[in-house]
């Protein structure tokens, strides 16, 4: 049976693609550790496509401990080593660093008392902001907001976090409503 929904013009008629876009992306979320999986997965992006990320999601998940901060900051170069063999994630050691080093960034975060969601949700004034976007031509790469926010995370001690991945990340996480106005999640 044929779809004929109306999505951003950015997805493809993959349906898993199509499932992320129309039950994922864009939708408010406001769990830190699920904010700190997506913004380490947003990290690994860095110079290739969200599909391939996507499609190797299960991956990164089981090869990160299900992206359980306390469990990645105790992993050594002997884990490293590991990861970097592991065909179900990007093999790159620059990005497997990065999620280490962010998972122990996150930790020093909160366990000085702070909450990671609300620093993150503070760029957008604690809510979602709703763009008005007719043409995915319109929606920006980047934002104040997202060079604020990729600023304030590398002075944490974050990396893979520019304010490219970090507009991503917002979008991704439904800190502001990029979808499309023709496209039928808008609304939502």
């Amino acid at each position: 049976m044929a779809d004929n929904k109306v999505r951003c013009a950015w997805v493809s008629d993959d349906a898993q693609y199509q499932q992320y876009h129309d039950e994922v992306w864009g939708r408010p979320v406001y769990d830190a550790k699920e904010l700190f999986a997506k913004l380490c997965l947003d990290g690994q992006q860095a110079g290739l496509s969200w599909i391939t990320i996507l499609r190797k999601q299960a991956s990164y998940e089981a090869a990160f401990a299900d992206f359980e901060p306390a469990i990645i900051a105790r992993f050594d170069d002997a884990k490293v080593e590991e990861l970097l063999q592991n065909p179900g994630i990007v093999r790159n050691r620059a990005k497997v660093n990065s999620i280490i080093r962010n998972a122990r960034a996150y930790l020093s975060y909160v366990d000085a008392g702070n909450d990671f969601s609300a620093f993150l949700w503070s760029f957008v004034g604690g809510a979602p902001k709703v763009n008005r976007f007719a043409s995915i031509s319109e929606v920006p790469a980047q934002t104040a907001e997202s060079e604020a926010m990729s600023k304030a995370l590398k002075k944490l001690g974050f990396n893979f976090v520019g304010p490219t991945i970090c507009y991503a990340f917002m979008q991704a996480v439904g800190m502001v409503n990029d979808h499309t106005t023709d496209c039928h999640c808008y609304p939502q």
